[in-house]
């Protein structure tokens, strides 16, 4: 999700401080279509120090294989998305979860004991990008486009049909 991310902007990770966004007030109905305004998603990093549930509609994915996304992930990141007040880090994970500064224009967000990639958001931006495969299952969410596919690595080809943007 580089939104003309430079390579390396000299950031050093910060760690979080509490809860990243506050959470609407709604009532947890257990939905399961995640394109419900009423859903309730969880997620979390691979060793489990990052917990997080986001309230709301989830975006379906949209595959980034822009540069950075590619090295934060060892291939394309496949991102959903939600307004950053539905998003509630849970548990004991908010220490657990350090922001990178990768440019001037966005931070993404990591577990600082597994490394797992998790979040994504622009600078000053209203929504939080999540990185699906952190998602609980099933998310019954589809990939719906590619984009900064000029950059995607040369090892793969996309065969699925979904449109593929050379940038954002």
């Amino acid at each position: 999700m580089a939104g003309g991310d430079s390579e390396g902007a000299g950031a050093v990770p910060r760690p979080a401080r509490g809860p990243i966004l506050s959470v609407m007030e709604t009532a947890d109905r257990g939905a399961r279509d995640p394109t419900a305004p009423d859903a309730v998603h969880t997620g979390g990093c691979l060793c489990g120090a990052v917990r997080y549930r986001i309230r709301g509609e989830l975006r379906d994915v949209i595959a980034c294989h822009c540069s950075q996304c590619r090295r934060t992930s060892g291939h394309h990141a496949a991102m959903t998305s939600v307004g950053s007040w539905q998003l509630e880090i849970i548990g004991a994970g908010a220490p657990g979860l350090v922001w990178y500064r990768s440019s001037a224009s966005a931070e993404r967000g990591f577990c600082q004991r597994c490394g797992s990639n998790l979040f994504w958001k622009p600078t000053g931006g209203t929504s939080i990008a999540i990185t699906a495969g952190t998602l609980d299952g099933p998310t019954h969410l589809r990939i719906s486009e590619h984009i900064f596919v000029a950059d995607k690595a040369d090892y793969y080809e996309l065969c699925d049909g979904k449109p593929q943007k050379p940038a954002w």
